[in-house]
């Protein structure tokens, strides 16, 4: 998509001056890879994609390319990727069995190897269902939160869960079982996203740690939106809403709202169908509060049950957006301690517009 910039443009008189650049082209690429390699080159003048181990581009490649911040996790993580189980599957009926698999995931893995350390640990943001930004950890109460939280790589817990709810494998076979059939599941999320794709193996083999048979299953994009949106799958990974004037209210409708569990075509969140009227009754309220304590109260509530019923569980705290920068063309992108608090929206989305001011042409 290309896009040139209107010289009668009425910001002008805003801003004093039209934005630096005259054009703006978005580049959809066909996986990371290539958009990685466009990105390297200097075609790609913004990134927004996630890219593996960012900070070696500029120690030990020496390429101009900077993130917004200088320091791991690089960016402003605000959203949290998340696994939806089907509640409606066989098996994925049971709270037991979908807290037994978000307590055997190993996070540390998907942080260092999915991710290359460009997010929080759940050690260093306990859960709830708050990103990791201030604004939102001050509307809950961790402390209350504790004995419903999980950090990762808990196999013996896991195991121990599902033995006391008397799902074992009978038959010997490695699979436990309910009412005589194997727990096995796929986990599912586009093709080519190789963040998602490596996060989900480590869902998969810590379903195989503890006797629950995962399956991956990376379809093309377009596939996977009909299985997600029309509840044809066991496990699907999707991001629920980041950081908005509507969260995180927005977020805990996205994870547990009736609203979308009734849509026939769900593009809004819920995806596997949760019910829960304690959690309906508190996402009514909530838009009505004014005051910070008792939304303290609900959002905290609100945790409890989503922590202890497990519909979904986040995978990772991720930036909203990527923002890495190849300076080899512009130089004065945005950074988290320049002054000029422009977020690192890609210089396109909000106030991250104003980034299209501060640009510099290096030749």
């Amino acid at each position: 998509m290309f896009f040139v910039r209107d010289d009668n443009y009425w910001g002008k008189a805003l801003w004093g001056k039209l934005p630096a650049p005259k054009y703006l082209t978005h580049v959809i690429y066909e996986n990371n890879a290539a958009g990685d390699t466009a990105f390297k080159s200097g075609e790609v003048d913004v990134s927004q994609q996630f890219i593996t181990n960012v900070q070696k581009l500029w120690e030990q490649d020496g390429l101009p390319i900077s993130t917004y911040i200088d320091e791991a996790p690089y960016g402003v993580c605000a959203t949290m990727p998340t696994a939806f189980f089907n509640v409606e599957k066989p098996g994925l009926d049971r709270k037991e069995v979908r807290k037994a698999i978000a307590m055997a995931v190993d996070y540390d893995q998907i942080i260092a190897s999915a991710m290359s350390n460009q997010s929080p640990s759940f050690k260093d943001v306990p859960r709830s269902i708050m990103n990791p930004t201030s604004g939102e950890q001050a509307l809950v109460n961790q402390d209350a939160l504790k004995d419903y939280q999980f950090t990762g790589n808990d196999v013996e817990g896991a195991k121990a869960l599902l033995d006391k709810a008397g799902i074992v494998d009978k038959d010997g076979d490695g699979i436990r079982e309910i009412d005589g059939k194997n727990l096995t599941f796929k986990a599912e999320c586009p093709d080519g996203w190789t963040d998602w794709n490596a996060s989900l193996e480590i869902v998969a083999a810590a379903g195989s740690k503890i006797g629950i048979g995962i399956e991956t299953y990376f379809p093309d994009a377009n596939t996977f939106y009909d299985d997600m949106t029309t509840r044809k799958f066991d496990i699907c990974m999707w991001n629920p809403p980041a950081a908005s004037v509507a969260n995180p209210w927005g977020r805990a409708m996205a994870f547990m709202s009736t609203d979308y569990a009734n849509l026939k075509v769900n593009w809004t969140g819920n995806y596997g169908g949760y019910i829960n009227e304690d959690a309906n009754n508190l996402l009514k309220k909530i838009p009505l509060e004014t005051n910070k304590d008792t939304l303290k109260e609900y959002y905290t509530e609100l945790s409890r049950i989503y922590l202890d019923e497990v519909p979904s569980f986040s995978l990772m705290y991720r930036p909203m957006l990527f923002h890495a920068v190849n300076e080899s063309v512009w130089t004065g992108f945005p950074q988290l301690d320049d002054g000029d608090n422009i977020p690192p929206t890609d210089c396109t989305d909000g106030y991250g517009i104003a980034a299209l001011y501060k640009l510099v042409n290096v030749k």
